[in-house]
């Protein structure tokens, strides 16, 4: 399976929004941790504009977009913009170096 990291940017002022979702939102990524599916996850810090990092296990881009085609904040309109980029871990303990390659 491949990694693949995904970055969301909420939409403007949808604080009050996202905090009634949460809940679900959260078991929603406790259940795809626990299937070993969610690699890691977390919103990005307060300087940062409103959004979050997760790191996917997948077996290609499209079935990680349908994933999370179901997340209650993507269903709910909270997301305006979410990107999902393969990333070849090169340092790490899922790393595909050469070195561990051999």
């Amino acid at each position: 399976m491949a990694t693949y990291a995904v970055t969301y940017a909420y939409t403007d002022g949808s604080t009050e929004a996202r905090d009634q979702h949460r809940p679900r939102h959260v078991d929603f990524l406790k259940a795809q941790f626990d299937a070993g599916r969610l690699v890691k996850s977390g919103p990005f810090g307060p300087e940062e504009a409103p959004g979050a990092l997760l790191l996917l296990a997948g077996g290609s881009k499209a079935e990680v977009e349908a994933l999370l085609d179901q997340d209650p904040f993507h269903r709910e309109g909270l997301i305006k913009e979410r990107t999902v980029r393969q990333w070849n871990i090169f340092f790490g303990a899922d790393s595909t170096t050469a070195a561990n390659q051999e």
